[in-house]
């Protein structure tokens, strides 16, 4: 499996990427691929079915000069930034078995970061509330998935030492919520890690068994979804 660890330096870049190399692998010009990126500035990245007034405080993000975009996923809600550690998976579906279902590729690849997280931090880490990981309750990761005929996209983000006050700020109470959450605040619902960005890099590179492997990036598409998507208000506040 490839490696690359690659933050570009736009938020709307970081988007176009994880989608391009999922463009890459169904055309078969790529082969399973696990990327880690962790953004240097606050955004807010809406699920790909999410309603931007419902889900964002708009007021909020206008004031600080937050950006506010979709990706190409589904799943909810989330503010990237600082203390934020996201990974993208890129794989073929012969890969394994269980990624020809939805469920069973969420229980697949959630249940195998499970394991390698548990022995990485001395604690239990569970799947809850299908696509999330959490730790007696308390969420550190979302992760969502987008499907192609030959190949699937797998990403999430984990919360290391991102400031829960700030995700109170830009975001309401989701439209959608798991049962675990019991209408909790982001403050007594989220929690952050507290580890190394590198030491669960290394935990999840482990699982994968992914190798540093020379690879080019592919620029022009990126830059191709961004004019054409990721920068576009259509896009990115569509209904």
């Amino acid at each position: 499996m490839h490696f690359l660890d690659l933050t570009l330096e736009a938020p709307e870049e970081n988007l176009a990427l994880d989608e391009a190399l999922l463009d890459l692998c169904e055309v078969g010009e790529i082969g399973d691929t696990l990327r880690f990126w962790d953004p240097k500035r606050y955004f807010i990245v809406v699920g790909y079915a999410n309603t931007v007034q419902t889900e964002v405080n708009l007021t909020a993000c206008s004031q600080d000069g937050v950006p506010v975009l979709r990706r190409c996923t589904g799943g909810g809600t989330v503010l990237q930034g600082p203390g934020v550690l996201n990974y993208s998976l890129v794989l073929r579906l012969e890969h394994a078995p269980a990624l020809t279902g939805i469920h069973d590729t969420n229980n697949y690849i959630l249940g195998a970061h499970a394991r390698a997280l548990s022995a990485l931090l001395g604690a239990t880490v569970e799947q809850e509330g299908q696509t999330d990981l959490a730790i007696a309750g308390l969420k550190f990761s979302g992760n969502a998935q987008r499907r192609r005929r030959r190949c699937v996209l797998f990403h999430g983000s984990l919360l290391l030492s991102l400031d829960s006050e700030q995700v109170e700020r830009y975001l309401w109470s989701p439209s959608k919520e798991p049962d675990y959450r019991r209408k909790r605040s982001h403050r007594n619902f989220l929690r952050n890690l507290g580890v190394s960005p590198d030491d669960v890099k290394a935990s999840l590179r482990s699982v994968w068994e992914a190798r540093d492997a020379l690879m080019q990036i592919p620029h022009a598409a990126v830059a191709k979804l961004v004019q054409e998507k990721y920068s576009k208000p259509e896009w990115n506040f569509r209904t």
